[in-house]
């Protein structure tokens, strides 16, 4: 039987700025879970394994970019748990520390051009429709089983926060935690951090997958779209790390990080707030960005 606990600290950083404004910060150290299974990775994956084991599945196979923390932890995952595990890889054939990581657990990697990669369902019948063994995961695990899972994050609190704030990239982890808060009959008001520019069809994702509207969407802070950067971003990151000790990265934490600083200062919220921002992992995110901080 898979033993699949989960557990995270959960912190109070320190700001000049929160003072200020009379408020408090607290981060959920998701990132502390495992070092490969990282955050949210871990909790979308949890009960997708679980059903795996249950229909007797002994082969996972799922999709990514060549720097997916999914696609890390899918088979970090599997080879933790006793699975085979095969990676689809959008795009050329390349080499990185990610993909490396995914081969030292035993992934295969078959890459596949950006239009094939849109029809996942079709790639993996193509493959492995005559493989019983085959277990479909879908691109970040979004699925039922990964936003119950995300949803269980909210059982680990112990106090009922104000405001929650996580970054969006599928939208699976704040659907379930965004459903979570619905469930429960909790009052904390839930604010989504895109990272991806354009994200209209993600809010909409979130509310069907959710089955909530309730939440405040802050559109403005994708710095250009999906693992674009800017230098005001890169200094905030360097800023943050130096003085709370705590890693962040561009994609997605750092995009969270910088919005709640920003709305902070410009008094997006009621003094004596208790705000909680989820550390969603996916640290190995900084590889390949080493240059853009202008040591």
């Amino acid at each position: 039987m898979i033993e699949l606990d989960i557990y995270s600290p959960t912190e109070e950083i320190f700001s000049p700025l929160f003072t200020k404004k009379e408020l408090r910060v607290f981060v959920k150290r998701d990132d502390m879970i495992h070092p490969f299974i990282s955050g949210n990775k871990w909790r979308k994956l949890k009960y997708l394994l679980l059903e795996a084991q249950k229909q007797n599945k002994k082969h996972l196979v799922s999709f990514g970019g060549a720097y997916s923390n999914h696609l890390l932890a899918t088979a970090c995952a599997g080879a933790k748990f006793g699975f085979k595990t095969t990676g689809f890889v959008r795009g050329e054939a390349v080499k990185n520390d990610i993909l490396s990581l995914c081969q030292l657990f035993g992934m295969k990697l078959i890459f596949t051009d950006r239009e094939s990669y849109k029809n996942k369902q079709l790639l993996f019948d193509k493959h492995f429709q005559s493989d019983p063994l085959a277990f479909f995961i879908d691109e970040g695990g979004a699925s039922q089983e990964a936003i119950k899972g995300c949803s269980e994050l909210l059982d680990e609190l112990n106090i009922e926060y104000d405001h929650i704030f996580c970054a969006a990239g599928t939208g699976t982890t704040i659907a379930g935690i965004t459903k979570g808060i619905k469930e429960r009959s909790l009052k904390s008001q839930i604010h989504v951090i895109p990272v991806l520019k354009g994200a209209d069809e993600l809010k909409t994702e979130i509310e069907i997958n959710s089955g909530c509207k309730d939440f405040e969407f802050h559109q403005n802070y994708h710095f250009g779209g999906y693992a674009k950067t800017d230098e005001s971003l890169m200094t905030f990151i360097k800023n943050f790390c130096k003085e709370t000790g705590i890693l962040i990265e561009p994609v997605y934490t750092g995009k969270m990080f910088y919005a709640l600083f920003d709305l902070i200062a410009h008094d997006h919220f009621e003094a004596g707030s208790e705000i909680l921002a989820i550390h969603t992992g996916g640290l190995t995110g900084i590889s390949g960005m080493h240059d853009r901080f202008n040591f």
